[in-house]
C-alpha cells in the first residue's frame, strides 16, 4: 500500500510516522509502520505466534486483540512473562468489510480527540508485511515506571457479569446509570461527568453501536483515586453490519426510566433529537447552561471531520459511506 499521509495522526504528505506521532506513541524512537510479520491468517508460522500471545493476553472483548512491545525500535508480539504495552487488533471477521474496520476505528479516534478534545487512548495503524492493516493502541493502564493502575469497566461497576445477567449483560443498562456509578466511584464526578457526557454524544454523531458497559472504565490515578479513562474501541458500526442498527448501544437508551422528547416522538424514525441530549445532559447532573455548551461544538458541521476522513486510510466509497452517515446523524442532532 502506498502511505501518502502519517498512519498516525493522518497529517499529510508522509510516507511512514510523522515525528509528532513517533513522539506520542513510541517516545520519539524511529519505528517502522511496518511489521515484520504477515496477518494471523496468511503465513502459518506466523499464525502460531499469534495464536500463543492470544493466550495470555488479559484484555476483554470479542475482537482478537494481541500484545505488543517496542524491542530496539521493532514491533514484536510478547513472549512468556514480557509485558506488552501495545495492543494489536487486526480485521475482526464476521463483519462487512472487515478490512476498512482497522482504518476505521482509527479514523474514529482521531476524529474525537482532533476535533472534539475528547481524550483517546494513543492509536494508529500499522501494517502487515503482506499489506493488510490493523490498529494499534498504546496501553494507558501502566504509569511510567511500568506499574500496573487499577482499571475497572462499568459492568463490573455496575454488578453485571454473564453468569447473572445473561449473555447480553453488557448491553442492557443506560447512561443514566452509568452516570450514577460515576457519582459513586469518582471524587471529581462533576468534572468526569462533562467528559462522560461528551463522549455519550460523540458516539450517537458517529453511529457507534457497541457504545456498551466494558467499552467505558474508570482508571486509577498516581493519588490512587479514579477518574474516567481515555476513550477507546470507537468505531462507527453501521459500515459493518448488514441491517440497521439502534441509535444507542444500551437497550435502556439514555435515560433509565423511559423518555422521549416530543421531537422523538414526532418524528418520523424517532430519532433523539437536541432536547433529548439537553435533557440526558441536565437528568445527569450538569446545569443546562454547561449542556448547551458542551453540545455546541457536536451541533456544527465541523470541517475538520470530513478532511480527516479524506486523509484516511477508508476505500472511497467507505469514505463517502461515512461522510454520508455522520451528515445524517448531525440533521438528527440539529432537529428540535
Amino acid at each position: 500500500m502506498e502511505i501518502k499521509n502519517c498512519p498516525g495522526l493522518l497529517i499529510k504528505d508522509h510516507t511512514g510516522y510523522s515525528p509528532m506521532f513517533l513522539r506520542k506513541m513510541f517516545d520519539g524512537r524511529k519505528v517502522s509502520h511496518i511489521l515484520p510479520l504477515n496477518a494471523p491468517e496468511v503465513d502459518e508460522e506466523d499464525q502460531k505466534k499469534f495464536m500463543q500471545n492470544r493466550k495470555k493476553i488479559s484484555i476483554s472483548g470479542m475482537q482478537e486483540k494481541y500484545s505488543f512491545l517496542l524491542d530496539k525500535n521493532i514491533l514484536r508480539l510478547t513472549e512468556e512473562k514480557e509485558r506488552g504495552t501495545y495492543i494489536l487488533k487486526p480485521k475482526p471477521h464476521s463483519l462487512q468489510k472487515v478490512l476498512m474496520a482497522p482504518a476505521n476505528e482509527h479514523l474514529t479516534m482521531q476524529i474525537a480527540n482532533q476535533v472534539y478534545n475528547i481524550p483517546t487512548a494513543v492509536n494508529g495503524l500499522v501494517f502487515f508485511s503482506n499489506g493488510e492493516p490493523a490498529y494499534i493502541t498504546k496501553r494507558f493502564d501502566f504509569d511510567p515506571s511500568g506499574k500496573k493502575l487499577g482499571k475497572e469497566d462499568f459492568a463490573t461497576l455496575a454488578g453485571k457479569t454473564e453468569e447473572n445477567a445473561g449473555k447480553s449483560f453488557k448491553y442492557e443498562y443506560s447512561y443514566e446509570g452509568i452516570a450514577e456509578l460515576i457519582k459513586i466511584y469518582v471524587g471529581a464526578w462533576r468534572i468526569e461527568l462533562e467528559k462522560f457526557y461528551n463522549l455519550v454524544v460523540f458516539n450517537f454523531l458517529f453511529s457507534n453501536g457497541d457504545a456498551h458497559l466494558k467499552n467505558f472504565s474508570l482508571l486509577e490515578t498516581a493519588n490512587g483515586d479514579y477518574l474516567l479513562s481515555p476513550a477507546y474501541d470507537l468505531m462507527n458500526t453501521r459500515i459493518h453490519m448488514s441491517s440497521e442498527e439502534g441509535y444507542f448501544a444500551l437497550t435502556d437508551e439514555l435515560f433509565k426510566e423511559w423518555h422521549w422528547s416530543d421531537c422523538r416522538i414526532k418524528n418520523e424514525s424517532h430519532h433523539p433529537c437536541k432536547s433529548d441530549f439537553i435533557e440526558f445532559g441536565i437528568k445527569i447532573g450538569i446545569s443546562e447552561k454547561r449542556v448547551n455548551k458542551l453540545l455546541a461544538p457536536f451541533l456544527k458541521n465541523q470541517p475538520l471531520v470530513n478532511d480527516l476522513v479524506s486523509k484516511s486510510f477508508l476505500d472511497l466509497d467507505t469514505q463517502q459511506q461515512y461522510v454520508k452517515h455522520y451528515s445524517e446523524r448531525l440533521v438528527m442532532l440539529n432537529l428540535e
